[in-house]
């Protein structure tokens, strides 16, 4: 198997950094009503996975500092997005759990960018859609790998 070289990963890195982009305005332009920071979005999908969780293992998950975390959960919880709880196992702690109503944003959240990645999968001729359902194992394979060695 070959190596890969600097121009695949600097590739790679702008074609994620491109698309995230993207998609993050577009779905501003297309959805006004969606006003979710990413920061967010991405608590409430580790909470869909992962609910309830401490404060301090979404920081550790998400890689980011508690406080950051515990300001967006403040934020979340304003919002009704999320709901804070005792922790029944150490009734000294709370965990975060997604609500109804969280549930039901990250949902809309993402039928909506499904609906843009589709439209967009749409444009593309079928050997170019092909090489992109052909590239996602791989791709997820690469998702994998960052996140172990971000938890190593």
């Amino acid at each position: 198997m070959s190596q890969p070289n600097a121009t695949d990963s600097r590739l790679l890195t702008e074609a994620v950094t491109r698309l995230r982009r993207s998609l993050r305005a577009s779905i501003r332009t297309d959805y006004p009503w969606e006003t979710l920071p990413m920061a967010q979005v991405e608590l409430l999908q580790v909470l869909a996975e992962h609910s309830p969780a401490r404060v301090g293992d979404l920081a550790t998950r998400q890689r980011l500092a508690v406080s950051t975390v515990s300001g967006l959960i403040g934020q979340m919880i304003n919002a009704g997005l999320v709901a804070r709880a005792v922790d029944p196992a150490d009734r000294r702690a709370s965990v975060v759990t997604l609500t109804e109503q969280g549930g039901e944003q990250l949902a809309a959240w993402t039928r909506a960018h499904e609906r843009r990645l589709e439209s967009a999968l749409g444009s593309l001729d079928e050997p170019d859609r092909a090489a992109v359902r052909a590239a996602l194992p791989a791709l997820f394979r690469v998702a994998e790998f960052l996140e172990d060695r971000g938890s190593a």
